[in-house]
């Protein structure tokens, strides 16, 4: 693959980091291999809130350039991908005991006017006795605020950001596990193990970047040899999925006793997901799982503000993902910053290296962007910044406008039921019609796998995705696995044995409930 010319950038690690630092390379001109040890966004991108947001919370630990940073983002982030991302209105049930009014009215003030908001509605006070918004309250709420962020299908950003670069003249390799890296004269030299086969290979590049996540520091301190200068603190986030508990598309923020947030937001149509829990970790980070006493917690949480209660056995899909936030000696898990620092490493003469800490994934682009400013110098040729107002595959939908954009693939696609059509409008945007390429009916798209999900579409994520297990299908490049039977696991375990692979139910830190 690589031949004897040295890759420019050598990106370790496919979250959302790792991403989006090799699109904007590669868009720049670079000559980029990244590689992933798994899926791409297996752990930490794919187990967010599925937020894109300004981090409201943010404001009272003063992080006011991340919020500013992080609002910009949010705005830009909806142009570039209006089908994986789109508005959502917050209701925030107001607790005097908790934090005054005139606190939440400031910082939804300063929210709604730090980072340029141009697309979306402003904050307002609500009578939640005469709202709707309120009727899936318990009747002690009687007052609360709304306001705006975004709702992102967090794994899908990660895919379509490697699809980009990949695009654009990248090498993505997943399943390939960076296993050793030296500097070697003016070089890095990097042994790279494609974990299906075991097979290994040498590759040079100019510079290496660990976007690890939760593996920063122990790949700087195992695989390359090197001290970490900085230091992370994993942070166990989970989450739970429960039969929806109430009508709307307006999602909650629910205050908690001991001053921390947890939301509860509409998904996939017929469920709840609440979350998130803070708290500290320590072990392998591929190894997390929601806790019994995290479980109890968000249903606590939940039952306290809705009228319908929310047990452990109503819970039909949990997951959990580790945080490698910077570690700013914060006293509490919820206290640290979810801001990033890039530590770049550059002794004279000899190769560069990138480190990346922390992060969150609003802010991956304008990361990306501060990443390549810092090796400018060690890319005479590097290209301008591009990313800003580019949109990601399937995103160029003409004024961000879904609706329109959907009603004109429904069109062309009569044959198709609504509700699948807008699954396929939302996953792939102006790229549907490649996924369904030269159908005129249903069964033009293969066999049946179950619900809507046919051979075709999994044909299209196996070679423009790099989909290699039933995993990834169901539960990263969608979330089908809530709504397929168990009849359609092997079916799709077929379908990956009829187009040669061998499929691997990988463990990834998720857990089936019920």
């Amino acid at each position: 693959m690589s031949g004897s010319r040295p890759y420019d950038l050598l990106v370790v690690g496919g979250g959302i980091n790792g991403a989006g630092i090799a699109r904007d390379a590669a868009g720049r001109g670079l000559r980029v291999l990244l590689v992933e040890q798994e899926d791409l966004a297996s752990h930490t991108s794919s187990a967010s809130t599925k937020l894109i947001h300004g981090g409201l919370r943010y404001l009272e630990y003063y992080e006011f350039r991340l919020v500013r940073e992080s609002l910009a983002e949010r705005e830009r982030l909806l142009e570039s991908a209006p089908h994986i991302i789109w508005p959502l209105r917050f209701l925030l049930p107001h607790e005097a005991s908790l934090r005054p009014a005139w606190m939440i009215r400031l910082g939804l003030f300063l929210y709604d006017h730090l980072g340029g908001r141009r697309r979306l509605p402003a904050s307002a006070g609500v009578d939640l006795t005469k709202d709707p918004m309120g009727d899936a309250l318990k009747p002690e709420f009687r007052r609360g605020f709304v306001y705006s962020d975004c709702w992102v299908e967090d794994s899908r950003l990660v895919v379509l950001n490697a699809m980009d670069a990949a695009e654009r003249g990248a090498e993505i390799e997943t399943r390939t596990r960076c296993v050793a890296a030296r500097r070697e004269s003016g070089l890095w030299r990097a042994t790279v193990q494609d974990r299906r086969t075991g097979a290994r290979r040498d590759v040079t590049a100019r510079i290496l970047v660990d976007a690890a996540g939760p593996w920063v520091t122990s790949f700087l301190e195992r695989e390359v040899g090197l001290p970490a200068r900085h230091s992370i603190r994993l942070v166990k986030g989970s989450h739970i999925v429960v039969p929806r508990l109430h009508e709307g598309a307006h999602a909650y923020i629910l205050q908690n006793r001991d001053r921390r947030i947890v939301f509860a937001i509409p998904y996939e149509q017929r469920f709840t997901l609440i979350g998130t829990t803070d708290a500290p970790f320590e072990g392998e980070p591929g190894r997390v799982a929601i806790s019994p006493a995290e479980t109890d917690y968000l249903c606590e949480v939940a039952s306290r503000h809705f009228r319908k209660a929310v047990q452990p056995a109503d819970v039909v899909w949990s997951y959990a993902g580790v945080r490698p936030l910077y570690d700013d000696a914060a006293k509490s898990a919820s206290a640290v910053t979810r801001d990033y620092v890039l530590d770049l490493e550059a002794p004279e003469g000899e190769a560069p290296l990138l480190a990346v800490f922390g992060g969150k994934i609003t802010t991956y682009r304008r990361l990306a962007e501060h990443a390549l400013e810092k090796l400018a110098r060690f890319c005479p040729a590097l290209e301008p910044a591009w990313t800003e107002r580019a949109p990601l595959p399937g995103g160029d939908i003409p004024d961000a406008d879904f609706e329109r954009f959907l009603a004109g693939f429904q069109t062309r696609h009569r044959w198709m039921p609504s509700a699948m059509a807008r699954r396929y409008a939302r996953a792939y945007g102006t790229r549907a019609d490649r996924v369904v390429g030269d159908a005129g009916s249903l069964a033009g798209l293969g066999p049946l796998l179950g619900g809507d999900l046919y051979e075709r579409e999994v044909d299209y994520l196996r070679t423009a995705e790099w989909a290699e297990s039933v995993e990834d299908v169901l539960w990263r490049r969608s979330k089908l696995g809530l709504h397929l039977g168990s009849d359609a696991v092997p079916r799709l375990e077929a379908c990956f044995a009829r187009a040669g692979d061998s499929i691997r139910m990988h463990n990834t830190g998720r857990q089936r409930s019920g």
